[in-house]
């Protein structure tokens, strides 16, 4: 007896967000990214479309970090000491968009300035042709600063501005707005929080389809179970009709999985934990993996073992 595979109805569709712009658009991109667009849940083609695969941006920084794992450091070796070499790096390395996100200090211990964010998005731009997001290091007061300069030396290259908080979305708002930028609207683990901070964001004038959502998630065996009931719940909203939750997310396991004790630490561990380098990889993998089947149009990753993987998990679900 044939067994009826029961199927959701669902009248809502995720937007299409369009990072990057070619030559022809305004820009110097060589390849553009579009996100969203869906009418079911992650991979389920029975019951709708995903007509665009979700994607990768590796993390990079304006300086060698001072608090990445060693492990990090092995994996890119010398191209972390030049911003542009870590670019084309990643690229090779398989990213689809590049996320170049600012230290708190230099390594003098000074805030980084203006003129340091345009010059480091310049050489970033000029490295490579792919997408990028640019991300402020997470003080509001900074972040504006860096984010406006940013938003002025990439004017036209639908950059990504983020982080886009309650607490100083009007300014990166009005940077996007006056040089053709989108935003990486970033709220707490929250459904109501992301809504109301996309209200927000178009009461100036933004419009939805150049927003990218962050719920924000937490790495495996940290929390990562309520990041993503959060994130299903956003895009089961979206598919339900719900306007203000119909923007593609982005989250960021390589960043969260590698402040796990489990990727961060080598010694004086069990010995059944096994190989550390492998260890930390997984974290990163399985941290990505779940949060792609729980809705993320975007994962930022960083270590390039863990993109080739996560790259070969989403094209094996893409083919069905």
């Amino acid at each position: 007896m044939p067994v009826e595979i029961p199927k959701e109805k669902w009248t809502g569709k995720v937007r299409l967000v369009t990072l990057g712009a070619t030559a022809a658009e305004g820009g110097t991109r060589t390849r553009r990214v579009t996100v969203g667009g869906g009418t079911t849940l992650p991979f389920l083609f029975f019951e709708g479309d995903m007509p665009h695969k979700p994607v990768i941006g590796i993390e990079i920084r304006d300086r060698k970090p001072d608090d990445w794992s060693p492990l990090l450091g092995l994996a890119w070796g010398e191209a972390m000491n030049d911003p542009g070499d870590w670019a084309k790096a990643a690229e090779q390395a398989g990213a689809d968009a590049i996320v170049l996100a600012f230290n708190l200090a230099d390594a003098d211990g000074k805030a980084p300035t203006a003129a340091h964010a345009k010059a480091t998005v310049r050489k970033v731009l000029q490295a490579t042709g792919l997408p990028v997001i640019v991300n402020g290091p997470g003080q509001a007061d900074l972040d504006n600063e860096l984010l406006v300069a940013a938003a002025e030396e990439g004017a036209g290259e639908r950059l990504v501005l983020g982080l886009c908080e309650d607490r100083n979305y009007r300014t990166i708002v009005a940077a996007a707005l006056g040089h053709g930028h989108l935003v990486q609207a970033r709220t707490a683990m929250d459904v109501n929080l992301a809504k109301q901070l996309n209200i927000l964001i178009t009461d100036m004038q933004l419009p939805l389809d150049r927003v990218l959502m962050d719920p924000t998630t937490g790495a495996l065996g940290y929390g990562i179970e309520y990041g993503y009931s959060v994130m299903e719940r956003l895009r089961i909203a979206a598919l339900q009709g719900d306007s203000m939750t119909q923007c593609p997310m982005i989250v960021t396991p390589g960043e969260e999985a590698w402040k796990a004790k489990e990727s961060k630490v080598g010694e004086g561990v069990p010995k059944a934990w096994g190989d550390w380098q492998e260890r930390a990889i997984n974290w990163e993998l399985v941290t990505a993996s779940s949060l792609v089947e729980s809705g993320a149009d975007i994962v930022v990753l960083r270590h390039p073992e863990s993109v080739k993987r996560v790259h070969a998990m989403i094209d094996a679900m893409m083919a069905g």
